[in-house]
């Protein structure tokens, strides 16, 4: 049990990071320029109107969340996705969404079920 409970501590810990770094829209621009491929941090600022300091705060909670790695090449700073934590966010999601789209048709049944009038041999007895 206590290794199980490891586990969940450390999935739910992941995925709020997660989730938490995708909750900022500059963050989820970062993310979508870097799906195309590795770019360094000046090409990743381009399209903002913040500042380096800004930008490079921003890839430090995305590198904490492990959405990206960034290596060094002499004074150049280069970003690249990974995208093992939106995959286990994504399937995270995806459970949840079978879960209560199971939950939600099984009650639907249930109220058209008990919609229906009663069969003539329960009403005459």
């Amino acid at each position: 049990m206590y290794i199980v409970n490891r586990m969940v501590n450390y999935i739910s810990g992941q995925l709020d990071l997660t989730f938490s770094a995708l909750g900022d829209p500059t963050r989820r621009a970062i993310i979508q320029r870097l799906a195309s491929g590795r770019a360094t941090v000046k090409e990743l600022a381009s399209p903002f109107r913040i500042s380096l300091p800004a930008i490079s705060k921003h890839l430090k909670i995305l590198e904490q969340a492990g959405l990206l790695t960034r290596t060094k090449e002499g004074r150049t700073h280069h970003c690249e996705l990974n995208t093992m934590p939106l995959k286990e966010a994504n399937e995270w999601i995806v459970w949840h969404q079978q879960f209560w789209e199971q939950r939600f048709d099984a009650l639907e049944q249930y109220l058209h079920s008990s919609d229906q009038p009663p069969s003539s041999k329960e009403s005459s007895s």
